[in-house]
């Protein structure tokens, strides 16, 4: 699935690549230093580097914080709870060499108790990871439709054809900065967000 994942990504690059090159050969333009649009055909593209626009997204930020702060929230109450079960785990075992307990049935049962309490530890702790990663993805559907509403409210005046993303080397291996649009989309989105901090 992966490989399957690198060898499109790989076309995908190739094909912007010998994209970019034809209408490279076919135009002698030079470019401003503002956003102008890449034309292929007539068609009108840009993209935008989505590590720099996720970076400094004030909505981006927010989710972010708050997920880092559930998931401190968290590990310390898993934390807490784990170390009260060691020292019942502990004081089990002083009784149990000390023979304090009345009879080893409820020896037995003290142990079961205790081995009860580790089963319900987990079984939090499975339980509040998948919320973790249940709220994680509600955050990235969140902010993906926060991303192409405000796109799809831009390109109405801007007529872009195509607006690609960009990911480090993922997508796009090469493209004149002169088609980035990721600072015009950046303060948009920033410009539309109210935090529910202020």
């Amino acid at each position: 699935m992966k490989r399957l994942y690198y060898v499109m990504n790989g076309m995908a690059a190739l094909t912007l690549i010998l994209l970019f090159s034809q209408c490279a050969g076919k135009s002698n333009q030079e470019a401003t230093t503002s956003a102008q649009p890449a034309t292929l055909s007539g068609m009108k593209i840009a993209y935008v580097e989505i590590d720099t626009l996720l970076s400094k997204y004030n909505f981006f930020k927010d989710l972010s914080e708050e997920m880092v702060k559930k998931s401190e929230d968290m590990r310390l109450t898993l934390n807490k709870k784990a170390n009260e079960l060691e020292k019942e785990k502990r004081d089990f075992q002083t009784k149990y060499e000390n023979n304090a307990f009345l009879s080893q049935e409820r020896a037995q049962q003290e142990y079961n108790r205790i081995l009860k309490l580790e089963q319900d530890l987990q079984e939090q702790s499975n339980q509040l990871q998948s919320e973790l990663m249940s709220e994680n993805e509600k955050n990235n559907l969140q902010l993906r439709d926060s991303i192409n509403a405000f796109l799809k409210e831009y390109n109405k005046g801007k007529k872009y054809d195509l607006i690609l993303s960009n990911t480090g080397f993922d997508n796009l291996l090469y493209a004149d900065s002169a088609y980035n649009i990721t600072q015009e989309i950046l303060e948009g989105l920033n410009a539309r967000y109210v935090s529910p901090k202020k």
